[in-house]
């Protein structure tokens, strides 16, 4: 039985392809990827990501255990509802998951973990925790549904949709949140648009969902989703790095913290691992599509693609790809995509930064 999050009835009412989405039953697309892409792009969407995992952690000491278990230093979190991106390593460096933690009190930290790594990321917090700091305590929140509203309008949307958000949240900045009684709102996303992911209690999101819905706001699925993420050059977990890999080559090094003398799990494994790959963006200059797996041809060596697919903004194939460290943006390589070798161009990414093409379609 696929798991559902409050949502799964408004999703199917308006006619929501669902799929297995890491047991959970999710919406794919309303009709269509590529006009729901542009929505986002163009005006706002809003998309049900209440299967992500939602952790409190309360008690004296949380910075302290949180400078042990993150990459990123918590102590750059000094204001309260101030966010940080992150990854959890393991003791060989590689990535339990990425994650963002929210600073509300000393006493107070909110994490909101991948949905697909919920259990794996709790019973390893849960194990850390009592070893390091029992006193603590960690608290899932499946009492919590999220919604994200992304795009240039989200804010005006989402603002007409919940009289009282526009006071509360019209100052944050990008990675900040606030409270609004039983509501969490964050300047945070994961499209590369402004906007805001909504906490609200799980009783509440149909009413929340609704009300955004009649200010226009489009209902989004996961394949919009994916390729927003993606023209923004953001990782996926599972696809762009995981446990085997090390933070340091999946293009995260600006997350991780090896300046400060602050110990934290995989610190040592990262300081004696030679950083052999990286990440980096690719543009496919034949016609064909660029997919995860296909292999990379380069002058220094072979790499893979993590995450590919068809760019709507751009118009174009793109994706993300690890290579050997010594491959420079603009080098020719190929991919070899259904026994064929077809030419492509080592880029920068994001391919998209505030809604507007990074690159022309060649």
């Amino acid at each position: 039985m696929l798991k559902q999050t409050p949502l799964n009835a408004a999703h199917r009412a308006a006619g929501a392809r669902m799929v297995d989405f890491g047991g959970w039953d999710m919406p794919l697309h309303y009709g269509s990827q590529i006009e729901e892409h542009h929505k986002v792009r163009s005006d706002a969407g809003m998309f049900d990501v209440s299967h992500m995992q939602v952790v409190d952690l309360a008690g004296e000491g949380a910075r302290a255990f949180l400078r042990q278990m993150m990459a990123n230093n918590v102590d750059k979190l000094t204001l309260p509802g101030k966010a940080l991106y992150s990854c959890m390593l393991n003791e060989q460096g590689g990535v339990i998951d990425d994650l963002i933690i929210y600073f509300m009190r000393e006493d107070w930290f909110r994490i909101v973990v991948n949905a697909g790594t919920a259990e794996k990321d709790l019973a390893w917090m849960e194990a850390q925790r009592q070893k390091l700091a029992p006193q603590l305590t960690l608290t899932p929140r499946r009492d919590l549904a999220m919604i994200a509203v992304q795009g240039p309008n989200a804010r005006a949307r989402l603002w007409a949709a919940m009289p009282g958000s526009q006071e509360i949240s019209e100052h944050l900045k990008p990675f900040q949140a606030a409270e609004m009684g039983t509501m969490f709102i964050a300047r945070t996303g994961y499209t590369g648009e402004d906007g805001f992911e909504v906490m609200v209690p799980a009783k509440a999101a149909p009413f929340l969902w609704q009300a955004l819905k009649e200010q226009g706001v489009a209902p989004i699925g996961l394949g919009a989703r994916d390729t927003l993420r993606l023209e923004a050059g953001m990782n996926l977990y599972g696809q762009d790095m995981d446990e085997t890999v090390s933070p340091l080559e999946s293009g995260l090094t600006w997350t991780v913290d090896l300046a400060s003398p602050r110990d934290f799990i995989g610190k040592q494994a990262l300081t004696c691992q030679p950083v052999a790959r990286q990440l980096a963006g690719l543009l496919l200059l034949d016609k064909g599509v660029l997919r995860s797996h296909q292999k990379v041809l380069t002058a220094q060596g072979e790499g893979e693609i993590t995450s590919g697919g068809f760019s709507p903004t751009l118009n174009q194939s793109i994706a993300l790809a690890r290579l050997p460290a010594a491959v420079a943006t603009g080098d020719a390589v190929q991919v070899e995509i259904r026994g064929k070798l077809l030419n492509a161009q080592v880029v920068r990414y994001p391919f998209v930064r505030n809604g507007k093409a990074c690159y022309k379609n060649s």
